[in-house]
């Protein structure tokens, strides 16, 4: 069973995929100073995975968390995916501006997850990862997930190489799936339950009952919901936003501007108002970034704005 107190995890955290590269290069000292931010602004919850730069990002993360008190933050990373050498080079093809030194490979294997981890940890500079996550399962084969990857994430828990497990999907379907067939303690859902995507979703009322709680990424959207005036060429989903999602996004900030609340601060607290969801994690890639998101997170919000923003996002 879990030993992580999910309350250590505290009501934001920070996303390592921008610091591992994701659509730009950034500085190694502009990644390792936004890192210092977060901490310094007190976040104590770190979300990475080897799939964010080819494992640059476990590196930058490392690089500044190994040298804090281990026992006062909370690191997770992911499996599924293991790093291969790859000879013929190049530049990564899936979203990341880093060299493809290496290659990802998919393993759902006990062997493939628990040499994943010992990886991780080598690039981290950490002796432990408190959260492993299964990543994108519905990616790759959800049933091989389900069958192969969770059941050693519990062996794993029970041995007490890790305090808690769970898996992280785009698809709200996939993790419901995924905790039906496995006791899982964190679900790390992206997108999917946003202010601009408010369905009734089974899997938070599911995750309720189980007391599964939910870490929410992706709350701005791919950036649509990030800036209280939605911009023309504002993405969606990772893709330029339609005009009936641009329209949507434009009402909200309507909204909450009548109400003297900028989007952005809506969309960050929105996840929180479902009692399943214990974290919203961010992404930065500056500390300027940082510093708004941990504003944000704590700017009040009148009760009104939601009532009057509830089902926006729906239609």
């Amino acid at each position: 069973m879990n030993s992580l107190d999910l309350h250590r995890l505290g009501r934001l955290g920070f996303g390592g995929a921008g610091i591992g590269n994701l659509y730009r290069a950034i500085p190694d000292g502009e990644a390792l100073a936004t890192v210092l931010a977060a901490w310094d602004t007190g976040v104590r919850y770190f979300d990475t995975a080897p799939h964010y730069g080819l494992g640059l990002s476990e590196q930058r993360l490392g690089a500044v968390l190994r040298d804090k008190p281990r026992d006062e933050f909370v690191i997770s990373t992911k499996v599924g995916r293991l790093l291969e050498p790859n000879p013929a080079g190049g530049r990564d093809s899936e979203g990341f501006d880093v060299p493809a030194t290496t290659r990802r490979v998919w393993d759902f294997s006990e062997a493939g997850i628990r040499r994943s981890i010992e990886e991780s940890l080598e690039r981290l500079g950490l002796s432990r990862v408190d959260i492993v996550y299964l990543h994108d399962p519905d990616v790759h084969d959800l049933q091989a997930g389900i069958t192969q990857g969770l059941p050693v994430l519990e062996k794993l828990r029970s041995e007490g190489l890790v305090s808690a497990i769970g898996v992280g999907t785009n698809s709200a379907e996939a993790a419901l799936e995924c905790i039906e067939a496995a006791d899982l303690d964190l679900v790390m859902l992206a997108g999917r339950y946003t202010l601009l995507e408010q369905p009734d979703v089974p899997l938070l009322e599911r995750c309720s009952q189980r007391r599964t709680g939910v870490v929410s990424v992706g709350a701005y959207n791919s950036g649509l919901l990030a800036r209280s005036d939605v911009s023309e060429n504002a993405h969606y989903n990772y893709a330029p936003a339609s005009p009936e999602v641009l329209a949507r996004a434009r009402r909200l900030a309507a909204v909450c501007r009548d109400f003297g609340v900028e989007l952005p601060t809506a969309a960050l607290q929105f996840p929180l108002r479902h009692p399943a969801v214990v974290n919203v994690t961010a992404g930065a890639t500056s500390p300027e970034q940082v510093a708004s998101n941990v504003a944000r997170m704590e700017e009040p919000v009148p009760e009104e704005l939601w009532a009057a923003l509830e089902g926006l996002g729906s239609d």
